[in-house]
């Protein structure tokens, strides 16, 4: 048998495993617990998922912030998109679009282009939505009282 060779056979090892690499995290919404609370600013560069309660600032600009039902924010929000199922008390400022949902409840001024209040829901506050306002900061009060008369009847230019 010519095919057949008497030399000792070697174990051979298994052929060495590439290392476990953790699961790649897709880019969805980092998410606040509904047992976290935080106090103080938020800022960030992907999406949130509000379930606990924070209290302060949110500034996701250029990102989607949503207030999921169990969400409790005493802030003033800043996000691309801003959807509301539990609770906000402070303004909403939206680059394209605020929806509070039909279990949200929002106290606090809305300013986006789009603002979808369904059925439900429970709002108070006023609703700007001129498409330019989203890019600037809210315009100052004007004085109201009798103080605020007395400027005009001083000026001789104005009748």
């Amino acid at each position: 048998m010519a095919w057949k060779r008497n030399e000792p056979e070697t174990p051979t090892a298994p052929a060495p495993q590439p290392a476990a690499r953790p699961p790649q995290r897709s880019r969805g919404a980092a998410t606040i617990g509904a047992s976290i609370r935080i106090k103080g600013d938020l800022s960030g560069d992907e999406d949130l998922l509000i379930q606990g309660q924070i209290q302060g600032k949110i500034k996701l600009q250029s990102h989607n912030v949503t207030v999921g039902p169990s969400g409790r924010v005493k802030a003033d929000i800043h996000g691309r998109n801003i959807r509301v199922e539990g609770e906000v008390d402070g303004n909403l400022f939206g680059q394209e679009e605020i929806v509070i949902r039909a279990s949200g409840r929002v106290q606090g001024n809305l300013q986006a282009p789009r603002v979808t209040l369904e059925n439900g829901s429970n709002f108070k506050g006023s609703i700007d939505m001129d498409a330019s306002a989203s890019s600037r900061p809210a315009a100052p009060k004007p004085p109201t009282g009798p103080a605020a008369g007395a400027n005009l009847a001083a000026d001789p230019n104005k009748g």
